[in-house]
């Protein structure tokens, strides 16, 4: 049998904004089958845009800041079982997620947040760390270590191809 594995692709947000002397990152508390979880501003890349576009569209949609990525903090791949209704065994999930950090814009007043989203949070590194429970995915706290090591890549690290742009036939 021929089957093709297609991971999910994600993009995430690594947003960092400086409170009076106080790093605080930029979260969003949404509602999930398993209750309220925190994660980063996150989200599906959809057809016709470049990871970096739709990292910027996600953080629009899910915080009402705009936000202009200016590396990327990593590239991961993970795995998840999840519980689905009719099925014994649970689905198993993969994604590739494109972590970028970047420049924050301006906040968008009265903007609705994506369906879910119940909020938005400016967290330290340290009650970010005290709170895994809390994350929707493992990821959140690895893109932030990984963002607070320093590691940043410049965004023409992924290429995306024009063909990617163009209608389909």
């Amino acid at each position: 049998m021929n089957k093709r594995w297609k991971p999910s692709v994600t993009v995430a947000a690594v947003i960092e904004r400086d409170f009076g002397g106080v790093r605080k990152f930029l979260l969003v508390e949404e509602q999930t089958r398993d209750g309220l979880r925190l994660n980063n501003p996150a989200g599906h890349l959809d057809p016709g845009e470049s990871p970096e576009q739709a990292c910027a569209r996600e953080t629009l949609e899910e915080t009402a800041f705009h936000f202009k990525p200016t590396a990327i903090v990593g590239i991961y791949l993970s795995r998840f079982e999840q519980a689905a209704a009719g099925r014994v065994t649970p689905l198993d999930i993969t994604y590739l997620r494109f972590a970028f950090c970047g420049e924050l814009g301006e906040h968008v007043p009265g903007q609705a947040l994506d369906e879910g989203i119940v909020r938005t949070v400016w967290l330290t590194a340290d009650e970010i760390r005290a709170c895994t429970p809390r994350h929707r995915s493992p990821l959140l706290l690895t893109c932030l270590e990984d963002y607070l090591a320093g590691r940043r890549y410049p965004l023409e690290l992924v290429t995306t191809d024009p063909s990617l742009f163009l209608p389909n036939s």
